[in-house]
């Protein structure tokens, strides 16, 4: 049983760095924001369909949760547009450490969701969290609009969570994930032919970026999502958070090696950076940890 545990952790650890991947990939395909999600969410379909079909899993799901699906399809289709846009316009760094606000996000959120009070330790938490990022705009001005961008994706990411956190009680996380990427596609596609994108040239990538969306669609979206899935069965809530915590991480480290002098920021930077990340971090531990007495408590109660 341990070594399962420890077989499941490294695996979490793995899907954390496919994840922090994605950003990495999303700077070194060549073209623009839109269709980049375009192929990455239409490729990430036919996986998931394939999955399905091998794992004899069905496909069902009535009106109300197809109209679910429609509108949170929509909001994770235009997180990637601007999570992407905000690597092109600025950099990885940048980018994953503003992507850390949704946190922040989710505090203000959540209660309007799951009708509970905000906690005032989140809301102090959060201002934390907007020193780091003021430092940041304060010192890294040319980045202005990245983190404009970043901020617009990170909002619409927490919004997303939350709507699958509601989802999630009562749908398959498989089939939730297929319709939502199908809708998605399907959005962004409709966006891109009235925007006069489709032609036969929309199709003619380069070889490396083709090379780069299969990653991107097949491992870094269809399997990570899968995996983390199963993960979670053998994992306790705590050591996934902070596990997950780790991504932005991951990514500027790899960002620094694969990218070089263009990673490279002002002292200021890793400061805000630190606050931001030593936020999320701390935030993950205090809520797992009051998950975990909650638990606790009610296991007691019942046994009495």
């Amino acid at each position: 049983m341990q070594e399962n545990k420890f077989k499941n952790y490294l695996l979490l650890h793995f899907i954390v760095f496919i994840w922090g991947f994605t950003a990495i990939l999303g700077a070194l395909i060549t073209i623009e924001a839109a269709p980049l999600v375009f192929f990455r969410m239409g490729i990430a379909v036919i996986f998931i369909i394939l999955y399905l079909l091998i794992t004899k899993k069905t496909f069902y799901v009535n009106r109300k949760g197809l109209l679910k699906f429609l509108f949170s399809g929509i909001i994770i289709a235009i997180h990637w547009i601007f999570f992407f846009k905000a690597i092109k316009v600025s950099n990885v760094s940048v980018a994953l450490v503003t992507m850390s606000t949704g946190a922040f996000f989710t505090s203000l959120i959540e209660p309007i969701f799951f009708r509970r009070r905000i906690k005032t330790l989140e809301i102090f938490l959060g201002l934390l969290v907007i020193l780091g990022l003021y430092i940041i705009f304060n010192f890294e001005t040319q980045y202005k609009l990245g983190i404009f961008y970043a901020l617009i994706s990170s909002f619409l990411g927490s919004l997303f969570a939350v709507l699958n956190g509601l989802f999630i009680k009562r749908y398959d996380a498989n089939t939730i994930s297929l319709y939502q990427l199908f809708f998605g596609t399907l959005f962004v596609a409709v966006f891109l032919f009235f925007d006069g994108k489709f032609s036969v040239d929309f199709f003619n990538l380069p070889k490396t970026d083709w090379i780069y969306l299969i990653i991107l669609s097949s491992i870094c979206t269809a399997y990570a999502f899968i995996a983390s899935v199963k993960v979670m069965k053998y994992l306790s809530p705590y050591t996934v958070m902070l596990t997950i915590n780790l991504e932005p991480i991951y990514a500027i480290i790899l960002a620094l090696f694969i990218f070089g002098e263009k990673e490279k920021m002002n002292p200021e930077f890793y400061l805000g950076a630190c606050i931001v990340l030593g936020v999320v971090l701390l935030n993950g531990i205090i809520k797992n940890k009051t998950t975990l007495k909650n638990k606790l408590l009610h296991k007691s109660k019942s046994k009495k």
